[in-house]
């Protein structure tokens, strides 16, 4: 079914494109409109929004923007620091919203919804909660938001009974949508039902009344109200007959009551206010024919005042104000069976209210005001007239209803801050959830071809026609890789290619996956482990993402270091600031930089940092880590997904060391244990952990890398703010909540990022809006932090979190194969 929507979809778009060159002509603001509907913003934006844990409120038009404005008054009251977006569909509504609503952060129209299209503006945003305003709801644009776990809510929920019908149609779709949202809050009871008929859980319904009662934007004072009757010429009058929001078809009737009116009231004047504005010199004419003087709102603006029987209302966003002029008011939409419009503008202002019997779409309002004598029902043209004029001929009647319709607002009023505070509770509900805590609060950072691509690869599950033909092609890659290091493997195996040897003991210690399985922590561990057997080890790194280049680069000596951190790359000077006493080079050829190391450090054992595939140097002990978070990543061999290898090579490595298995999913060690037995049943299988050891100051680390910090237990309870840029984020922030902080957002950066001082700047901003008490990184990120920030004298702490490799299972056994086999080679040591 969504398959068929999207044809249709792009089949709507194709057909259109004529109708939409016309507009663009014809229609100020049209460009600009099918610009951003097609995901193209002005630059800057989307700036204070974008990847800011933005709530984005959705309004199509005119009448939906009424009911927003007093919703975001009441969202910026409730979440005071958080950005808010609201978007649009229409050039009306657009130009209303910018005129209204002062508390949004931004205001863009939203993006149609096309497959990819719709899906690649909510990534780029990222909001922290979306809500569509009434019944906006897009099959494309939430499905993306079900995959990113970001939170739907229905706000001011509107259905009429031709919507339900309709929609019904929609079959799975229909399901699909009703699904994402996690609350309705409707605007009345008969909503409430109409919606739980297609499908809406009772429970996740509510009932909080229609915002528009509470909007403001219209109030106008008394002087204003005497400007606005200047300005249209309509000050010599006796009584101001108001048609707004009418439709082809109903001016006639509306002319046709003016008529019966000025018969008794010579004076009367009359405003329209059509729905279309394009049809603003159809309706001229008519009333030209009629045999009334006419002028217009844009007319009068630019010649100034000037008196006519008839002014028409041809600009956007006017007429909520406008309507407090008038005294008797029509609204249209309802003398033909379009449903009519929301009365509440008018009423609003106290006014006695007629409308036709095609109500159905605005039903619950109607009634409200019907059943207690503020609106007045009429069913053709000559009741319209009737009722029209004697309301001007019945002063104390019209009055009558003026109050009334003002009594029933003011009883109806807080549907905006009932709506606030039930968002707020459905936020904590939703992001408490264990399930959804991490998934709801994780934000990548930076969005570009690389990270969409990183991110492709590393899915388990492809989604998207496009996403599909991309992961095909790189299967194909895939497939000649595979082939390519099997055939280099078997040149070594028959000796075509030459294995070099080193004259110490070598270990390699590395993964069959991309990234993310703990390398960097475990060969510190490995290594001070042998150091404090009594042997001289060395580290040898390949330097990845290193600006020096050369043959052999000299990290530290043991004693101190003579590489920053973007000179020796960010694992490199890690492993060196963290062992005093060993040695870490860098360089491609681990064989040149071993040797180096036994010449001028006499080294005994060398621990090939990333070294699995590093096949031209002979080992002694082949170390390969296993993620048990991320277990053989997706299965696909590179380009198309995250294996550097098959996973039977698993066969060549001696011991098979299972990383994180206190973060493991149910059946994921099981399952590691039942791989390695049936590719290499004589390894030997190690279990590890990640142990969180403190938390430093970010300061303190610079000077004191292995420094006490403060003690994990206190950052309990802490709002943080997590920021990293490394191979597996979510075992970072598994770690932190496991530590019983409080994630309020976790922002991601692509793996080995250089941190900028703008983005720095951005970090503790978004930190400090959101609340945060501290601002948490990983030691990885902390080399690759400017030493600015540190004299920035920041408000909010940063912290490193310092973890250490603890092996578990099959520690013993480990240690004493290593022991033994050292011993047997370089001979038994004192412990030191």
């Amino acid at each position: 079914m969504q398959f068929l929507y999207n044809i249709a979809a792009i089949l709507v778009v194709i057909l259109i494109i004529p109708v939409f060159m016309v507009r663009s002509v014809r229609e100020k603001g049209f460009i600009e409109r099918i610009r951003q509907s097609l995901g193209f913003f002005p630059d800057h934006a989307l700036d204070k929004v974008a990847k800011k844990h933005c709530i984005w409120v959705h309004a199509a038009s005119v009448g939906e923007i009424v009911a927003t404005s007093p919703l975001i008054k009441e969202f910026r009251r409730e979440f005071p620091k958080t950005p808010i977006l609201v978007s649009v569909v229409t050039t009306s509504g657009y130009e209303m919203a910018n005129r209204i609503i002062k508390d949004a952060d931004a205001i863009i129209y939203f993006p149609l919804d096309l497959p990819f299209l719709a899906g690649s503006v909510l990534r780029r945003i990222h909001p922290r909660v979306f809500l569509p305003v009434e019944t906006e709801l897009w099959p494309n644009f939430l499905k993306t938001a079900r995959q990113m776990h970001i939170p739907v809510m229905m706000v001011n929920g509107r259905i009429s009974d031709r919507s339900v019908k309709q929609y019904k149609h929609l079959h799975s779709i229909l399901t699909d949508m009703i699904g994402t949202v996690k609350k309705f809050a409707m605007q009345s009871q008969i909503d409430a039902d109409y919606i739980m008929r297609l499908g809406a859980p009772p429970e996740l319904v509510t009932v909080t009344g229609n915002t528009k009662f509470d909007q403001t934007y219209t109030d106008v004072s008394a002087e204003e109200k005497a400007r606005i009757i200047a300005e249209m010429g309509l000050s010599d009058n006796e009584g101001i007959f108001l048609a707004g929001s009418t439709h082809r078809g109903e001016e006639d009737h509306v002319l046709s009551a003016f008529r019966a009116v000025r018969e008794k009231h010579p004076r009367a004047r009359l405003v329209i206010a059509p729905r279309e504005l394009l049809r603003t010199q159809e309706i001229i004419h008519l009333c030209k024919k009629a045999g009334f003087t006419v002028t217009t709102r844009t007319k009068l603006q630019k010649q100034g005042p000037a008196a006519a029987d008839i002014v028409i209302l041809d600009t956007i966003g006017e007429l909520g104000k406008v309507y407090s002029v008038g005294d008797v008011v029509y609204v249209g939409g309802s003398l033909i069976p379009h449903g009519g419009h929301n009365i509440l503008e008018p009423a609003a202002h106290g006014k006695a209210i007629i409308v036709g019997q095609h109500m159905f779409n605005f039903k619950d309002t109607h009634a409200l005001f019907k059943n207690r004598d503020a609106c007045i029902t009429v069913n053709n043209e000559k009741e319209l007239a009737q009722e029209t004029v004697r309301l001007f001929d019945d002063p104390d009647h019209r009055h009558r209803m003026e109050a009334e319709t003002l009594a029933i607002v003011n009883e109806n009023k807080g549907a905006s801050r009932k709506s606030a505070i039930i968002l707020r509770e459905t936020l904590e509900e939703y992001e408490s959830d264990p399930e959804n805590r991490q998934l709801a609060r994780s934000t990548q950072k930076v969005d570009n071809f690389q990270t969409y691509f990183i991110d492709l690869v590393h899915s388990k599950e492809v989604n998207g026609f496009c996403a599909h033909i991309i992961m095909a092609v790189l299967y194909v890659f895939s497939q000649i890789y595979v082939g390519l290091v099997n055939l280099k493997l078997a040149g070594y195996r028959i000796g075509l290619f030459k294995h070099r040897r080193l004259g110490c003991y070598v270990i390699s210690l590395g993964n069959v996956t991309v990234g993310g399985t703990g390398k960097t922590p475990t060969a510190q561990r490995l290594a001070m482990d042998i150091r404090d057997m009594g042997y001289r080890v060395v580290i040898l790194n390949r330097g990845y993402r290193a600006k020096w280049h050369g043959e052999v680069g000299i990290v530290s000596d043991g004693q101190r270091l003579h590489m920053s951190a973007a000179e020796a790359g960010d694992e490199a000077f890690m492993l060196a600031k963290h062992l005093p006493n060993v040695p870490v080079l860098i360089g491609a050829e681990r064989a040149v930089t071993g040797q180096y190391a036994i010449d001028h450090f006499g080294a005994e054992v060398a621990i090939l940092d990333d070294g699995y595939q590093h096949w031209q140097l002979e080992r002694d002990l082949d170390i390969l880590l296993i993620d048990a978070v991320n277990v053989f990543g997706n299965g696909y061999i590179l380009p198309r997904g995250t294996l550097r290898e098959p996973v039977s090579h698993i066969s060549r490595a001696d011991v098979c060391l299972m990383t994180k298995v206190d973060q493991a999913a149910t059946g994921s060690c099981e399952y590691i244990h039942e791989t390695v037995k049936r590719y290499n049943p004589g390894a030997a299988v190690v279990e590890s952990i990640h142990q969180p050891r403190c938390f430093v100051p970010l300061a303190d680390w610079y000077v004191d890398i292995a420094g006490d910090g403060i003690d994990v237990s206190q950052m309990r309870g802490k709002k943080i703010m997590a920021v990293s840029a490394i191979g597996n984020p979510a075992s970072f922030e598994q770690t932190l909540s496991d530590l019983g902080t409080a994630i309020i957002e976790s922002l991601r950066y692509p793996d080995h990022h250089d941190y900028t001082m703008t983005e720095m700047a951005d970090i503790l901003q978004q930190a400090k809006n959101m609340g945060a008490e501290a601002i948490v990184i990983t030691e990885k990120d902390a080399v690759k932090v400017p030493a600015e920030v540190i004299q920035a004298g920041w408000d909010i702490p940063v912290y490193v979190i310092c973890v250490e490799v603890t092996f578990q299972q099959g520690q013993e056994a480990f240690c004493g194969m290593l022991k033994e086999r050292l011993a047997e080679r370089l001979g038994s040591r004192e412990i030191r």
